[in-house]
């Protein structure tokens, strides 16, 4: 299982490990995309593509803009 909190929205979850599974499609998992949101993962910031593992802590951080 992968642990996943996602910054400032109250969202903390358990979603089930997949051999392969990219920060991407954990970020899709809770509802977000590469361009809306910044993951770290056990504490570093990591790109979409980095490969995440059975047991990893992943925090969400919601990307804010407006103009």
């Amino acid at each position: 299982m992968i642990k996943v909190k996602v910054i400032g929205r109250g969202i903390e979850k358990e979603i089930e490990w997949r051999k392969g599974m990219k920060v991407r499609d954990v970020l899709r998992e809770v509802g977000f995309n590469t361009e809306s949101a910044i993951a770290k993962v056990n504490g570093k910031v990591a790109l979409e593509d980095k490969e995440v593992q059975d047991g990893d802590f992943v925090e969400v951080i919601p990307v804010v803009s407006g103009g």
